[in-house]
């Protein structure tokens, strides 16, 4: 063995007694540059690649390529060892939809230049260290891509078309310009419909990604059809897992008695909820009554939010679903919740008529705007309606109006809600806040 190649250990010796391995890909033989942390010689790379002896000339040619792109250097006695990473511009992949692209580097610096011939290894999004071989008409650096590190994109959404007998799938994402070849048959998709396709083999200098199909969303004027897109498109978690699914399955669909021991019971208060017309989720719920502040008037203010807390532990599946959602995803006739729909619109919803359980914070106000005491405590609520702000707007411009008949007993509160908003506006005012006017889409 040259001196400075690095021998196997047992396990690694085990592993070769089934060579399988023909033409190792850059990515493999720098992974076991890697893994080896030594410089090692061919014979050592192709037992470690498990190349067939019949293939090893493929393999040195290779390695020679390598070395001549800047990936590994050689020395005098055939030992290869990895370039310097110095010489390398380390970034994400922005394709182009006329096919070329940039690499974005991730130190501060010019974006790298990749020509139509490049972005052929590689999609939109991909990571990966590029060399700079020289500058573009326009001046601009050019590179080549020495190494893929990592790969954005495990599947694709777009339309199933065939093509000469051969299936493909054309992407949505017009800044990746190569089209998805269908391992084996379409299955039930049909031509022109938009499916969502597995990738089973990344793009490379001369070979097309392939991919299989997983999913059908529908034909491509179908109603939401759009929202199916976007969802998969930005990798927007819309499934639960398994373990969310069955602990939300064992909660009860209503509070139980167990669930109000040490819970101050408001559910004689009116309290409110007050949303857009096209909610569907009802965080939170507030009250308002009058009271004396020594010889002042001021306000007593209830804000109720769900205790989503009472069902969803640290750590559990609900969890850890919803730590990976962060948050609920809202597209214009379509929700993805953080949680399942039993949690998100049933118990964690301060939905009218029925108990809820809630965090309250308590608070005096002053006539100025002032919180002049707090206190935070659990407690039950049963929220007395369910109020959009239209509907407030045109109670409180009508006290007497139609709206304001069908619920004479909410008026006064929601008018009280008025008067403490004006309160604290106010004080918002006498503390130079700033409002903005924008125009929403």
């Amino acid at each position: 063995m040259p001196a400075g190649s690095a021998p196997l250990d047992k396990n690694q010796e085990n592993d070769l007694k089934q060579p399988t391995h023909t033409i190792p890909s850059r990515e493999e033989i720098l992974g076991v540059f890697r893994d080896a942390g030594t410089p090692l010689d061919a014979a050592t790379l192709a037992r470690a690649l498990r190349v067939k002896p019949a293939a090893e000339e493929v393999l040195g040619r290779r390695l020679n390529a390598m070395e001549r792109d800047g990936q590994i250097r050689a020395n005098g006695e055939g030992v290869y060892a990895l370039a310097n990473n110095a010489d390398f511009v380390s970034g994400k992949v922005a394709a182009h939809r006329d096919g070329f692209g940039f690499v974005i580097p991730d130190e501060p610096g010019a974006d790298l230049f990749l020509n139509d011939k490049e972005m052929q290894k590689v999609l939109h999004g991909d990571r990966v260290r590029a060399r700079v071989t020289g500058t573009d008409r326009r001046g601009r650096p050019e590179g080549t891509i020495v190494e893929v590190v990592e790969r954005a994109n495990t599947h694709v959404i777009g339309r199933l078309l065939n093509e000469g007998g051969v299936w493909i799938v054309s992407p949505e994402d017009q800044r990746m310009n190569q089209d998805i070849l269908v391992a084996g048959s379409p299955g039930k998709a049909k031509s022109g419909q938009v499916v969502s396709v597995e990738l089973i083999e990344q793009p490379a200098r001369f070979q097309q990604p392939t991919g299989r199909i997983v999913e059908v969303l529908g034909e491509l004027d179908d109603p939401g059809m759009e929202i199916e897109i976007a969802v998969r498109k930005f990798g927007v978690p819309h499934v639960f897992s398994p373990n969310a699914l069955k602990q939300a399955s064992k909660l009860p669909s209503e509070v139980v008695a167990a669930d109000l021991v040490d819970r101050v019971d408001l559910r004689d208060v009116p309290l409110v909820t007050i949303d857009g017309e096209d909610a569907r989720d009802f965080d939170d719920a507030v009250y308002c009554e009058p009271v004396k502040i020594g010889r002042e008037n001021g306000f007593r203010l209830l804000v109720a939010i769900a205790d989503v807390s009472h069902y969803v532990k640290p750590n559990d599946g609900l969890d850890v679903d919803a730590i990976e959602r962060s948050t609920s995803v809202y597209f214009p006739r379509r929700v993805i919740p953080m949680l399942p729909e039993k949690l998100s619109n049933g118990l964690c919803s301060l939905n009218p008529a029925v108990d809820r359980l809630s965090l309250v914070c308590d608070m005096v106000v002053s006539s100025d705007g002032e919180v002049q005491a707090y206190q935070f405590y659990p407690a039950v609520i049963h929220s007395a309606a369910r109020l959009t702000y239209n509907q407030v707007a045109e109670i409180l411009s009508e006290p007497q109006g139609e709206e304001a008949r069908r619920r004479p007993a909410i008026v006064p509160h929601l008018q009280n809600l008025n008067g403490v908003f004006q309160a604290l506006l106010a004080a918002r005012q006498v503390r130079g806040a700033i409002d903005f006017e924008t125009t929403e889409t």
